[in-house]
């Protein structure tokens, strides 16, 4: 490596420099259809030591570098949809053996037979090749695909990989030690087990408890980036490599951070804005491209470890696409996301090259920094074409419509309300229509009129705070009506909003009310459309399990599968457990939609055959609980006449828990037909079916 002055040396330049790197570089290599990710590496190429010299590696580069592989392994883990990596956990583990093993055997053949080097020194370059690090993973982010199948099984599999990588040169090195007997490695198996029981216990807790009580947006993100250095500086502390702690810190608060939430927003900012850039520019400034014209030993290294490397992840990948008979491009993103080697690999490299192990020279170290140029570059292209195809595969306009269709209205009469009734419209809302999100408050027509303006213009400024700093956009405006209810159903009518979100009025203890209000009870009757009507006594964010009550004959209004996915929406954006509660004839409908479009929820279903029964449900709701009734207005199909006692019952038994009464779609636009799903999976139509064509005749 060159080792002459570099030409900037004041930190504000540098810092200047690499902000102009970060903006630029991508744009420049999109015309060429190159990556961002590979823009920055040979980037940091051009400007290192071993390119024009312009800066040098100093110490921000390691720390923001060190930084920004943490961030990749926490967003990676924050991301996963923990109900997908139940449900292809024993995949994602086959993957991450394969993944393992093959590279790990055939590595430490070649190591042996082709560059003819010793039992331990191949043992140590079969884990460099055998582990991979997630650098590709941005893509993935940036194609909105981050809960694919193929994409779960490879950061699963990278997690066993690297775990797998780590502990055998955990062995392999401690074998040299006089004192590695079986004390030693009872030690260190007790070490990472107690370190794996605090993450799992305390970190959840911990963060529940600081999430409800504190809201301010920077201190919940100091809070989250405390949490994932504390786990990767203790997974260090007892012989582990951070990597895994930082991974760990991400599965432990998944659940605590909807995807949609302005939190989630400020952590992805961060990182893909400032510390992932940073650390991949880093890397780039460690490689050494005359390494490749400096002599032949040093070529041929570089080229069997390029080669095996690539190759065997290569058969890995095939191999888990044959196993569970996926398709070519699955095959390619699984690929490209498994075969990059940056830090994990580096970090092998570091302990055997140490004086006090010295089982690596300085030619293995050169090899290693151009296999990470190499497998980036290869990883980048393959996960990008992978993402691409799946995307252009998947995507079909009528899935992306849904089930439902028209804007979410949300409406505001108190400032306390409208963090919790904002974060639940944006886990609802259907992404796929422009200003899908509007924000309504209605101000009396009366003498107060200017002081009921001020305090519309407040509530509306907070909620357009809460969807910006979620990335979400939404229209918000102030009516001034003589009435409050007709000014929000001619505000549903003019905008063609398909639902409505109102705050449920909080009653005393000595005065229950028989009825949900003036204000709800004439919407509901002036509108056929979905309302939701929420009570919510913690942040949508540290729900943990969401209760749904159905009543008989719920299969037959038709909003029946408009608040089903609702309701599924809410499950899979907080990954939080669904109950659902129905009739034994009602029930098969729920699991055979949720079976067919929601597999990857955890879903539980119970039977209910009486409405009476949720008086009992009330003792298996708890603070971190939401109870949704899905009841219906008079006169429609599904009507029971208990539903007018709702309001009493939700004072007397769930006084406690967050609560949504959801009326569904009660009829919808004209239509021919209605499908239903079979519990056999298949959908069947009923031609002008008798109770719709009797209901719209009544009407």
């Amino acid at each position: 490596m060159i080792e002459t002055s570099a030409l900037i040396t004041d930190p504000t330049w540098t810092f200047f420099l690499v902000l102009v790197i970060i903006l630029l570089a991508p744009m420049l290599l999109r015309r060429l259809r190159i990556p961002p990710i590979i823009g920055l590496m040979l980037a940091g190429v051009l400007i290192g030591p071993s390119g024009l010299n312009v800066v040098e590696r100093d110490r921000s580069f390691e720390i923001f570098g060190q930084v920004g592989i943490y961030y990749i392994m926490f967003l990676a883990a924050l991301e996963l949809d923990m109900g997908s990596v139940s449900h292809y956990g024993r995949r994602g583990l086959q993957f991450g053996l394969l993944t393992f093993l093959i590279p790990f055997a055939l590595g430490f053949l070649a190591a042996r037979q082709l560059l003819h080097f010793g039992p331990e020194t191949s043992m140590l370059l079969a884990c460099t090749l055998a582990s991979h690090t997630l650098v590709a993973y941005p893509i993935v982010g940036r194609y909105g695909i981050g809960r694919h199948p193929s994409v779960v099984i490879s950061v699963v599999a990278t997690a066993i990989a690297i775990f797998l990588a780590l502990l055998m040169v955990a062995i392999t090195v401690g074998r040299l030690h006089d004192n590695a007997d079986w004390h030693f490695w009872l030690f260190f198996a007790l070490k990472c087990t107690l370190y794996g029981a605090f993450v799992v216990i305390v970190f959840p807790r911990l963060g529940r408890w600081f999430l409800r009580r504190y809201d301010d947006s920077v201190m919940q993100y100091i809070f989250i980036l405390a949490l994932v250095f504390l786990s990767a500086s203790l997974a260090k502390l007892v012989g582990l490599e951070g990597l895994l702690g930082a991974f760990l810190a991400g599965l432990v608060v998944n659940r605590l951070i909807p995807r949609t939430s302005p939190l989630m927003n400020r952590i992805e900012f961060v990182g893909n804005a400032l510390f992932i850039p940073y650390f991949l520019i880093g890397v780039g400034m460690i490689i050494d491209v005359h390494i490749l014209f400096s002599d032949a030993n040093t070529m041929w290294i570089v080229a069997v470890m390029v080669v095996t490397a690539t190759l065997t992840k290569w058969l890995a990948a095939v191999a888990m696409t044959l196993t569970s008979r996926g398709d070519r491009d699955s095959c390619t993103l699984m690929f490209g996301l498994t075969n990059a080697h940056a830090a994990g690999a580096l970090a092998i490299v570091m302990i055997g090259t140490d004086p006090a192990v010295n089982l690596m020279d300085n030619a293995v170290l050169n090899g290693t920094v151009m296999l990470i140029l190499f497998s980036c570059i290869i990883s980048s292209l393959a996960t990008n074409r992978g993402a691409r195809h799946l995307v252009l595969k998947g995507t079909q306009f009528e899935e992306n419509r849904g089930s439902y269709h028209g804007r979410c209205l949300v409406t505001y009469s108190q400032e306390a309300n409208v963090d919790s009734l904002t974060q639940l419209a944006m886990l609802i809302r259907n992404p796929y229509i422009p200003e899908s999100l509007i924000g309504l408050t209605v101000s009396f027509d009366d003498e107060m009129g200017k002081k009921h303006h001020q305090n519309a213009r407040r509530i509306l400024e907070k909620a357009q705070e809460v969807a910006t700093a979620a990335d979400v956009q939404m229209v918000t405006m102030n009516r001034v009506s003589t009435n409050i209810a007709s000014g929000i159903l001619h505000t549903m009518t003019e905008n063609d909003c398909g639902e409505i979100i109102l705050s449920l009025g909080s009653q005393t203890d000595d005065t229950p009310q028989s009825s949900l209000g003036t204000i709800i009870d004439n919407i509901l009757e002036g509108t056929r459309r979905e309302v939701m009507v929420l009570r919510s006594i913690v942040p949508p964010g540290t729900l943990r399990r969401v209760i749904v009550a159905v009543p008989q004959k719920a299969e037959y209004e038709v909003g029946f599968y408009k608040w089903l996915e609702h309701v599924s929406r809410i499950g899979e954006q907080l990954d939080c457990h669904l109950e659902f509660h129905a009739h034994p004839d009602t029930q098969p409908y729920i699991q055979s939609y949720m079976r067919q479009k929601h597999g990857n929820l955890r879903s539980e279903f119970f039977e209910m055959s009486r409405w009476t029964q949720i008086e009992t449900l009330s003792s298996r709701v708890s603070e971190d609980h939401m109870f949704i009734f899905i009841i219906a207005r008079a006169n429609s199909i599904s009507y029971q006449s208990r539903f007018d006692n709702l309001p009493l019952l939700i004072h007397r038994y769930f006084s406690q828990t967050s609560v949504m009464l959801l009326y569904p779609d009660q009829w919808g636009e004209p239509a021919e037909t209605l499908s239903i799903f079979q519990p056999n999976g298949r959908a069947v139509t009923r031609q002008g079916n008798w109770f719709r064509r009797l209901f719209h005749k009544k009407l």
